[in-house]
């Protein structure tokens, strides 16, 4: 049998891909909203969900700066930026990124 990954799939803005690609931001937050609930919780159970990669892109072109991230795990957990309970969605090893120019 062969294993399928579970891939979550994040458009972000290029300040934060940015920060990914470079290294420096290792927590991806989501706010604790349906629509989020619906995509990173488990229905059936109310777990959340686990992930073996995160797909990034910067835009929706087919051309978009794209990044493969190893995913460490979902969890819930406070944010500061949103000043409450939200996702956390902590970031592993840059596994390939295409599309990107380090030094803009």
């Amino acid at each position: 049998m062969v294993y399928k990954k579970k891939i979550l799939h994040l458009t972000l803005k290029e300040e934060w891909f940015d920060l990914i690609a470079v290294e420096q931001k290792k927590i991806e937050y989501r706010e604790f909203k349906e629509y989020w609930i619906s995509r990173l919780m488990n229905k059936h159970d109310d777990s959340l969900k686990e992930f073996d990669e995160i797909h990034f892109k910067n835009g929706y072109s087919k051309d978009c700066p794209f990044m493969r991230v190893k995913c460490i795990e979902v969890e819930l957990g406070y944010s500061r930026t949103y000043d409450a309970d939200c996702f956390k969605i902590h970031l592993g090893k840059i596994l390939e990124i295409k599309n990107w120019l380090k030094d803009k």
